[in-house]
């Protein structure tokens, strides 16, 4: 079975990780706490456009595969799509992208406070794109 996939919703998806991106490590939200915990000096900071594009890269990827498995959890169990979208979502966040992030944080000795903030903003950004991905689902869902 090849999942149906609402690509415009994961394009959109991909834009919105680098709206969450913007706004959560803005300074006056989260952004100064993250460069002390990280150790970043801005001043010493080169261009920021490679891992911009590493992170549309990877963001869309992270759309592709949440909207693909949406897709097969919603065809197996049944329901709603959004609720899908939201489920799988937190799933494939909580096993993949915190266990990994608590793992190799642990690992390099990051602050837990860093760890923390981290994986928080993960799981808001896998949120906005499972409601926008469980929103606007493939055609004839």
């Amino acid at each position: 079975m090849v999942p149906d996939i609402n690509y415009w919703a994961v394009v959109v998806a991909t834009v919105s990780t680098m709206v969450v991106g913007s706004i959560w490590y803005t300074p006056k939200v989260f952004g100064n706490r993250w460069m002390r915990l990280a150790h970043v000096d801005p001043d010493k900071q080169g261009s920021a456009v490679g891992p911009i594009l590493v992170t549309v890269i990877v963001s869309f990827v992270s759309a592709w595969v949440l909207a693909g498995a949406t897709y097969i959890a919603w065809e197996f169990y049944g329901g709603g799509f959004l609720a899908a979208a939201l489920a799988t979502a937190g799933f494939l966040w909580a096993g993949f992208t915190a266990a990994r992030f608590v793992t190799h944080d642990a690992f390099e000795g990051r602050p837990r406070g860093l760890t923390i903030l981290n994986v928080a903003h993960e799981l808001v950004t896998f949120a906005v794109m499972a409601v926008i991905i469980g929103s606007w689902p493939p055609a004839g869902v």
